[in-house]
């Protein structure tokens, strides 16, 4: 076949391809081989003409032919990604991409948009394959093109526009060269802007400043993108919002930080940001009430703040509302997810309060608890406060031997922490060792003397290690008055103190004080409540009692404060008020279906009302559930007598009179 020959068959392959007629145009082409094996175009027909046959093995390995003859040829290049680029083919991309990359270096220095055309569509492979740093870096190719051309300034801040939508979801699994190339793109975007202030510059400033904020590291950047954006738009709140959250954050409370807090409430009263912060200043302010109270309103409007929700946990330790204070770090730690860099530190301190948290509530399952959340702390093992907590909650299970090989080991390798000495006096008093208990608690006060808690298991020490460590002024008593003074939310050190001032000092009205505190803190404290009741009926101050019952009734549970309705069910049965008191032992019995002694005065308050068929089931249940209750019995045969049963009755008091011989009622009955 001659030149001329060669020439005519690749006319006639054109042809036919043209005429959609491929298997034809494959026969010239192999023509033309047989002749010339290197004809770059036969093999570039080769390819078109078996692609559109779906034959793509045959298409890509004559394309690639083709390539291997004339590396810097277009058609072969061109040919290969339309082939790539079809929807039957899978597995390609990695392949298509370097097609593309080959495609921009061959139409770099001609034609510009084809050039922009293969870049965008291999910015869009890159980012179907979440490769974003490869999407921000053709992109920036693909602008610095249009810079050179001379693109307009709107052209441009489109653009970049785009680069920030397309990096948008970048941030998640973010590595620092990506993040570079995405600040820098809303850098230039804000730069490029038409209307300086404006709405969508506003928004863009806005998704530049939560943008940052996702940036541990770009504290000072932060910083300086809400100072620009509040002295461009002085009346919006978000980038104070935003810098307040970073201050809270970063757990550091500076002049700047005060400073932000004051000044976005002034702005919004409302602010969830700003009440979070205001809760925390009154944390730090030792206002621990107030703290809880704003930092749960602030995170009902900003809830993904873990530092926040930190802060509130700590506040309802402090006030000893342990429960809340878990769900509190529980909260926390959910926020956080799985945190690194400085969200690490928030992750670990959320597990060591709870961990703290959890053995104050003082039972095997929340000390099982406790030990799980240490186990959790990145290096907690090296840290010797966290292996105290750690002894602790082995203490609460009831581990002995594992509690006590802590304490041995932390009190040999740090002799001066105060919670070395603390965890062996825990250990010595739970097994009623006083005196080894009162030498490790005085210990760890002398390393540790703010806290109430060591102060308050010395006094308990001295109460129950003698009736003179009991009696002195100097021992349980100070005690007691040292850790109330210095956690004025420590309901059990005026209990004590109330144990005193009645037992030992004789001091009722004093007395009445410490419980009727311990009450206010701790409702849940029955002893408190009932001993401030019965003081104060002693003291002849029915006000003050009934004050107390009224308080603790109304915010009981169903089912609970037995104690309290049970008392003011007997003072309304003292002071001729049947219907209520009938009320109140009604409730008591759904706390304690099983008290005997209370379903007689049950059945008391039924007979003094006149109903006198429920008065007898009462008396009758009181005498079943406790046979030895005679007057129970006796009132049942009265109650039968009255209603006209006399054989019931008198069956009744010969029952009595079998166990009693002179019980007089039943005599006269």
């Amino acid at each position: 076949m001659s030149n001329k020959e060669v020439k005519a068959a690749l006319k006639s392959a054109r042809d036919a391809i043209r005429n959609k007629e491929y298997k034809e145009a494959l026969k010239h082409c192999k023509a033309v081989l047989k002749q010339e094996k290197n004809n770059y175009n036969a093999w570039v027909f080769i390819g078109l003409a078996a692609a559109e046959l779906e034959q793509p093995d045959q298409a890509k390995g004559a394309y690639k032919k083709a390539i291997e003859l004339e590396p810097n040829q277009l058609l072969a290049w061109q040919g290969l990604a339309n082939l790539y680029e079809k929807p039957n083919q899978t597995d390609v991309k990695g392949d298509l991409a370097n097609v593309y990359q080959k495609l921009l270096e061959l139409y770099e220095s001609g034609d510009k948009q084809k050039w922009c055309d293969v870049c965008n569509k291999l910015v869009e492979l890159y980012h179907q394959e979440k490769k974003y740093l490869e999407v921000a870096e053709t992109w920036q190719k693909l602008i610095r093109m249009k810079q050179e051309e001379g693109a307009e300034k709107a052209e441009l801040h489109q653009l970049w526009k785009k680069m920030i939508q397309l990096l948008k979801d970048s941030t998640r699994n973010q590595d620092n060269k990506t993040g570079q190339l995405l600040l820098t793109a809303f850098e230039h975007a804000l730069h490029s802007a038409d209307t300086v202030p404006g709405e969508d510059h506003q928004n863009l400033y806005k998704d530049f400043i939560q943008c940052l904020s996702k940036f541990p590291h770009e504290v000072a950047r932060l910083e300086k993108a809400c100072d620009d954006m509040m002295a461009l738009y002085p009346t919006v709140s978000y980038p104070l919002e935003v810098l307040c959250l970073h201050f809270v954050q970063s757990g550091t409370l500076s002049e700047k930080a005060l400073h932000c807090f004051s000044r976005l409430l002034e702005m919004d009263a409302n602010s969830g940001p700003g009440i979070i912060c205001f809760g925390i200043k009154c944390l730090k302010e030792n206002k621990y009430k107030e703290a809880v109270q704003r930092l749960t309103e602030g995170l009902q409007k900003t809830n993904q703040c873990p530092a926040a929700w930190h802060y509130l946990a700590e506040a309802q330790m402090k006030i000893h509302e342990y429960k809340n204070a878990v769900l509190s770090c529980n909260q926390a730690l959910e926020a956080l997810g799985t945190p690194e860099g400085p969200n690490l530190r928030w992750k670990n301190l959320a597990l060591q309060l709870k961990a703290e948290t959890l053995i104050k509530i003082a039972d095997a399952d929340a000390a099982e608890e406790a030990i799980k959340a240490l186990e959790q702390i990145v290096d907690g093992s090296s840290d010797p406060v966290v292996s105290a907590l750690r002894g602790q909650a082995y203490l609460h299970k009831g581990l002995m031997d594992q509690a006590s090989k802590i304490s041995q080991e932390l009190l040999l390798s740090h002799p001066d922490l105060a919670e070395a000495h603390a965890l062996e006096g825990f250990i010595h008093y739970s097994q009623k060792n006083y005196e080894q208990a009162e030498k490790s608690f005085l210990n760890a006060i002398e390393r540790k003397a703010g806290t109430a808690e060591y102060h308050q298991y010395l006094g308990l020490t001295y109460w129950f290690m003698s009736d003179e460590t009991k009696k002195d002024k100097g021992k349980a008593l100070t005690q007691f008055l040292k850790a109330a003074k210095l956690d004025s939310c420590l309901g059990s050190a005026f209990c004590y103190l109330g144990n005193y001032y009645r037992d030992i000092a004789g001091d009722k009205s004093r007395a009445r004080g410490c419980y009727k505190k311990a009450f206010e803190l701790d409702e849940m404290d029955e002893e408190s409540g009932t001993a401030a009741v019965d003081l104060s009926v002693e003291l002849g101050d029915m006000d003050t009692a009934l004050s107390i019952l009224n308080e603790a009734t109304e915010k009981a549970r169903p089912g609970t404060a037995k104690w309290a309705w049970l008392h003011r069910g007997l003072y309304y049965l003292r002071t001729g008020q049947p219907s209520q008191a009938v009320s109140d032992l009604q409730a008591a019995l759904r706390a304690d279906p099983k008290d005997s002694n209370c379903w007689e005065s049950l059945g008391e308050a039924y007979f003094n009302r006149g109903s006198y068929s429920t008065a007898l089931k009462s008396f009758r249940k009181a005498s079943e559930l406790n046979p030895g209750l005679v007057y129970s019995i006796y009132r049942a045969a009265a109650l039968e007598q009255i209603l006209g049963k006399y054989e019931n009755a008198i069956a009744t008091y010969q029952q009595i009179l079998k166990k009693t011989e002179n019980y007089v009622p039943a005599l006269k009955g």
